[in-house]
């Protein structure tokens, strides 16, 4: 029987329906409705409340399939195995529904399901982790073991990855983290210390130590929220995006900056090659080149080199996809692959909105939906692919093909907001449903090939196949999506919207919620094993471990 290490106690977890958590004390809390009398009656008095105190738990629970419980306190924690017997869920209709495929309404498609047995969902094993008082938005890994969260609180705190304890609270803005970015030592500055950008909504950036926890520096001299951060290593200095674009040093001294560039701000900035940067603002990509001191030139400037004007609303996604090239996604579905050398127009795809029927099924992979089903939300690339999160749906778009070959238009009930790649062709999504995602892209069976006729027919030709009816087939194949997504593992812990996560090798994954609560999905087996390692090692010390005879 295990108990836990940490200050978090051990918390047996339920689960609700979406946006509903259900614990102990919420449910012995409830009342029931009171009906009022109208009239010269005084209307009756409510039902006593019953008040139930939460038990004290010091070991952990045997634990059941994701769909069964959910975590009911900020200050739980839970490790929990899929190796013992499922608790039986409670007898919810909204609950019991949830293993069950739901019906597709007009013009969305049923959402996919797993059962109980996920023998392909390595992650049977949770820690919930609580120290934030809001929602909890973002998440950077510092190192191997150790990552940083921030959220509407204004508080970052520095977790360690494999223990889920927590190392240092980073306290000094007054209102929401707007954004947050790691930004690696030089050798000769900071003795190698990791250190962490941060900006707030109260209009400062924040230089922390994480390695001591202490605040090196602030700057408040911005004339709007800074909305973006990025960090340019060859040139070593970091860049903050609002309503204007600004080119700092590590000293936090403004080398330079650019104009007012609109009352909406930049919403994304990447570095492409030549010492420029991509701003993304409104419906519109701004190239901005960066000119270092020289001997004639004594001071930093920004230059505006071109302004890219194809697409049709604001551009939500902005991710780089190799050196040579980079993808944008915009809020009414338009992905455009941009070269990132001379700015112009790679591919286009905008067949996620495009409602023009297809006379082959197959090809048919478009969204008919609300403008919030269409918006391109996120990116995640690799040498072959983008995987791309349309609303709730996920895309996956070849690069040499120039189409999508894989899709799954109902990925969650609720708007996608991040997504990431895992090793063995392995796919994560998290949403505003509550849930984390699984997927694993697969290759279609392809029909087997028709037997050319042999015998006597064949020789004069009648049972010779039709080239030009093969024809169709043939382009039928090579349009249509030749590969699938299939839900592998369901992650359901979060009572709330999920953000976003990272991706430990080592150490599982991290997820984060609207829900304040930090949640750490750890391999059962790995874990299991590491374990019983331990116990061994702890039983030779004591000398309790004697050889067989």
């Amino acid at each position: 029987m295990w108990t836990s290490a940490g200050p978090s106690e051990w918390w047996p977890q339920r689960t609700s329906t979406r946006g509903r958590p259900n614990d102990l004390s919420s449910c012995a809390n409830r009342t029931a409705p009171t009906r009022v009398l109208t009239g010269a009656a005084e209307p009756p008095p409510p039902p006593p409340r019953l008040s139930v105190p939460a038990p004290e738990l010091d070991f952990c629970l045997p634990a059941a399939s994701p769909l069964a419980h959910r975590a009911p306190s900020p200050a739980s924690a839970l490790r929990r195995s899929s190796r013992r017997g499922p608790r039986t869920p409670r007898p919810d209709a909204a609950l019991a529904d949830r293993g069950r495929p739901r019906a597709a309404g007009p013009g969305r498609a049923a959402l996919q399901t797993i059962g109980e047995d996920q023998s392909q969902n390595p992650y049977t094993e949770l820690l919930v982790l609580s120290a934030h008082r809001d929602i909890v938005r973002f998440l950077v890994q510092l190192d191997d073991n150790r990552f940083a969260s921030a959220g509407d609180d204004g508080v970052i705190v520095v977790w360690n990855a494999q223990t889920g304890e927590k190392l240092l609270d980073l306290r000094g803005h007054s209102q929401k983290i707007t954004a947050i970015t790691a930004f690696p030592p030089l050798d000769s500055c900071e003795q190698g210390h990791q250190l962490i950008l941060t900006a707030s909504a109260d209009r400062t950036v924040g230089v922390w130590d994480c390695d001591t926890g202490r605040q090196i520096q602030s700057v408040s001299c911005f004339q709007s929220t800074v909305k973006c951060l990025a960090v340019l290593q060859g040139l070593d200095v970091w860049l903050s995006g609002g309503n204007d674009l600004g080119v700092w040093n590590r000293k936090l001294d403004l080398l330079c900056k650019t104009n007012h560039l609109s009352d909406t701000g930049i919403s994304a900035l990447v570095e492409i090659p030549r010492n420029c940067v991509v701003a993304a603002v409104g419906k519109e990509l701004i190239i901005f080149r960066l000119v270092a001191p020289t001997e004639g030139l004594l001071e930093w400037d920004i230059v505006e080199v071109k302004r890219l004007l194809d697409h049709q609303d604001s551009i939500l996604s902005l991710v780089n996809i190799n050196d040579t090239s980079f993808v944008t996604g915009s809020h009414v579905g338009e992905l455009i692959i941009w070269d990132a050398l001379d700015w112009t127009v790679q591919a286009c795809e905008r067949s996620f909105w495009n409602p023009s029927p297809q006379p082959d099924a197959q090809q048919e992979i478009k969204l008919c939906q609300k403008q919030n089903d269409i918006s391109i939300n996120h990116f995640t690339c690799d040498e072959e692919n983008i995987f791309v999160a349309v609303g709730r749906g996920l895309y996956v778009y070849n690069l040499q093909l120039k189409r999508v070959i894989a899709c799954q238009k109902t990925a969650h009930d609720s708007t996608i907001l991040h997504i990431d790649r895992l090793p063995n062709r392995q796919l994560i999504s998290c949403s505003e449903d509550g849930s984390v995602r699984i997927w694993e892209v697969r290759e279609k069976q392809q029909p087997a090939a028709e037997p050319v006729p042999t015998g006597f027919f064949n020789m004069w030709g009648f049972g010779r196949v039709n080239k030009q009816a093969s024809q169709p087939v043939k382009k039928q194949q090579e349009n249509g999506t030749t590969c699938s997504l299939e839900l592998i593992g369901d992650l359901i812990g979060h009572s709330s919207s999920v953000e976003m996560f990272l991706y430990f090798e080592d150490h599982g994954l991290v997820t984060c919620s609207a829900d304040h609560l930090i949640i750490l999905w750890k391999n059962g087996e790995r874990e299991s094993g590491l374990r019983s390692i331990k116990l061994f090692q702890k039983l030779e010390e004591d000398g309790d471990l004697h050889p067989a005879v």
